[in-house]
């Protein structure tokens, strides 16, 4: 299964999954572009150093969002991409774009969803004063951080925590996650039944 990586910033999301792929732990799926929707950000060079090839698509030279997503699309097509995965793309996604790889887009969101969608989600958790916090990656739909939930891991909230240091502890988690879950979706584990994700017996998620 060839995935396409969407970023927006450092991509250190995407290069947890590349280091998984390095070590053999997402076959069968393979990382076959990255994709920037802003230039000059560091997952575009770290993704060339890796021999993955990188792609700037800037949502700010079209007129609007169909078409900027339309571009999207087309882009990827050259890469025979089967699934997509954002880490750290900060663009809402629409039908014209999820419509092109239906039930194989999936994100990660430093939250245990659906609490605190959106921005700033560790943020968020401490201004709630919660306790337990996490990760959760889902499949994509037309909402913020709204999609069926595939899996979650949960983050405790340390008294001294600020934004940086729960959101950092949160990323372990998160790189740990997404690769697994990557690998689950190319072999062909997961399936969603309503909003439940049914996920077939292999390693654990």
């Amino acid at each position: 299964m060839n995935v396409a990586v969407l970023v927006s910033g450092q991509g250190t999301t995407r290069g947890a999954l590349l280091a998984a792929q390095a070590a053999g732990a997402l076959a069968p799926a393979r990382i076959a572009v990255v994709v920037s929707n802003r230039p000059d950000v560091g997952a575009l060079a770290r993704a060339a150093a890796a021999g993955v090839p990188a792609v700037v698509v800037d949502h700010r030279g079209f007129a609007d969002r169909a078409d900027f997503e339309r571009a999207l699309v087309a882009a990827l097509a050259g890469h025979a991409i089967d699934a997509v995965v954002l880490a750290g793309f900060m663009r809402i996604l629409t039908p014209t774009f999820l419509g092109a790889f239906p039930g194989r887009v999936i994100n990660t969101h430093p939250a245990l969803c659906p609490a605190f969608p959106g921005t700033d989600a560790p943020a968020q958790a401490l201004a709630h004063g919660v306790k337990v916090t996490g990760v959760t990656v889902h499949f994509v739909d037309a909402g913020v951080d709204t999609g069926p939930i595939i899996a979650q891991r949960a983050v405790p909230v340390r008294p001294d925590d600020d934004a940086r240091s729960l959101h950092a502890r949160i990323q372990i988690e998160e790189h740990r996650l997404l690769p697994a879950v990557v690998q689950a979706l190319a072999a062909g584990r997961l399936r969603c039944d309503g909003r439940t994700v049914v996920i077939a017996p292999g390693p654990d998620l």
